[in-house]
């Protein structure tokens, strides 16, 4: 299905020019500052305020491996992408695909990325919302997506998934097992192998994430501030209304002058703990606290580093 947002981004955007050279990739990464709150407040917040999940789900990151493909870039530019994104992909312990791979990141630039999201939509409208429960955000959610004005704007499909046998755990519209008779039909089979209120199986995997990329609005900004940008919201679900002006995040890149030049303390001790977590509690949020944790654990070993 992704296979047709390819190839509708390239039919309907020429290809875009190329973005300014990339900074030193040995850029000291912005240490996390705490004034006036209490730390774990800020954590906590911080968790709280960029976590986008599903309705009623917990929080979706892929499983085992990615692919990365970008579309109406320049091929140096588009190259740089593709491995600065998949370089951070493997650091989080996943495996990056091979090339040819169908992309499950697709990175599209474009000069009218309005007309351009809405196209996609229009043309392949199950690549967005693919019917299953727990898959997607939601019409007024998409809604918002096709009409920002936002220099990046991004929509990711997860799935509800047995981890015990990698099938998914939730019906789409129209499924069945041969032959399509009884209710037990038209639903996935999951055998649950220790019932319980506070524990379960089935985890949230990322499906495919698709990123527009207004090429209008990138003055000023490095490949790889851009590539930092994509990752941080295309490995994890990220708000795109978050309010994150106090803290040293990549996610300020468009809204504020002087921004990290990459992934920051923060936007990493974030994804380590989204990739880290067990994923085994049952109640929708229950693993943003390891998350929190992982970012309180991350604050505490660079401030004994500095004392040392």
């Amino acid at each position: 299905m992704i296979e047709l947002l390819v190839a509708a981004a390239l039919a309907m955007s020429p290809p875009q020019e190329s973005m300014q050279e990339s900074q030193d990739s040995g850029t000291r990464l912005e240490d996390i500052q705490v004034t006036g709150r209490p730390l774990e407040s800020l954590i906590r917040n911080f968790v709280d305020g960029v976590a986008a999940p599903n309705a009623g789900r917990n929080l979706a990151r892929w499983d085992r491996s990615v692919c990365v493909g970008a579309a109406n870039l320049r091929a140096e530019t588009a190259q740089y992408l593709v491995d600065r994104i998949s370089t951070v992909a493997e650091d989080l312990g996943l495996r990056p695909g091979h090339p040819g791979c169908t992309p499950n990141i697709l990175v599209i630039a474009s000069s009218d990325p309005g007309a351009l999201t809405a196209g996609l939509i229009a043309r392949s409208p199950l690549s967005f919302r693919p019917g299953g429960s727990g898959m997607d955000r939601g019409g007024a959610r998409l809604r918002a997506f096709r009409d920002s004005d936002r220099p990046v704007r991004w929509w990711a499909v997860s799935i509800p998934t047995d981890s015990d046998t990698g099938g998914r755990a939730s019906r789409l519209p129209g499924e069945c097992r041969e032959p399509c008779g009884g209710i037990y039909s038209y639903a996935p089979i999951v055998r649950v192998r220790n019932p319980s209120r506070i524990s379960t199986q089935i985890v949230d995997n990322l499906d495919r994430v698709i990123v527009v990329v207004d090429s209008n609005r990138l003055e000023g900004v490095s490949a790889q501030q851009l590539a930092d940008y994509i990752a941080m919201v295309s490995l994890a679900q990220i708000d795109p209304e978050a309010e994150t002006d106090a803290y040293a995040t990549i996610l300020n890149l468009f809204d504020e002058e002087g921004a990290p030049e990459t992934l920051t303390d923060w936007d990493l001790a974030y994804l380590r703990g989204l990739y880290g977590s067990q994923r085994t509690q049952a109640l929708p949020g229950a693993n943003r606290s390891e998350v929190v944790s992982t970012i309180r654990r991350a604050h505490r070993d660079a401030r004994r580093d500095d004392a040392e």
